[in-house]
């Protein structure tokens, strides 16, 4: 419940708070990818994909035979993460190793999981080491 305002009027603006939040606050296009990624967080197969690859870099197949969907699948989830510059390639031969693309994207799902398991210590241990 937010504290009611102090003012007297009903229909007083707060001309401070209004300019800290224009200066403060990232364009609307900027807002837009912003939500175009977490969007992409929401789906259960990219979350596995992206947490998996926490551990380290892996091929389309493992990737497949690890999350039981097919390599298509998985290629199609990759090229929308790869879009949203979460993973990235890397060829040797014939073969795509897939990665996190930086450190941003490691602590985005760290972050995740901290807030998801605060409440159950022991199982947030093994995942936020």
């Amino acid at each position: 419940m937010s504290k009611a305002c102090p003012c007297p009027e009903e229909n007083c603006i707060h001309q401070q708070r209004l300019e800290q939040a224009r200066n403060n606050t990232p364009s609307e296009e900027i807002r837009r990818e912003l939500a175009r990624m977490f969007r992409a967080l929401g789906d259960p197969t990219r979350m596995g994909i992206l947490l998996v690859l926490r551990e380290g870099e892996m091929c389309v197949r493992d990737l497949a035979i690890f999350l039981e969907i097919s390599e298509s699948a998985v290629s199609h989830q990759l090229r929308l993460l790869r879009d949203l510059y979460m993973v990235q390639p890397r060829r040797e031969g014939q073969i795509i190793f897939y990665s996190l693309r930086d450190r941003h994207v490691e602590e985005i799902l760290r972050l995740g999981l901290v807030h998801f398991l605060h409440e159950k210590k022991e199982e947030s241990e093994a995942f936020l080491q």
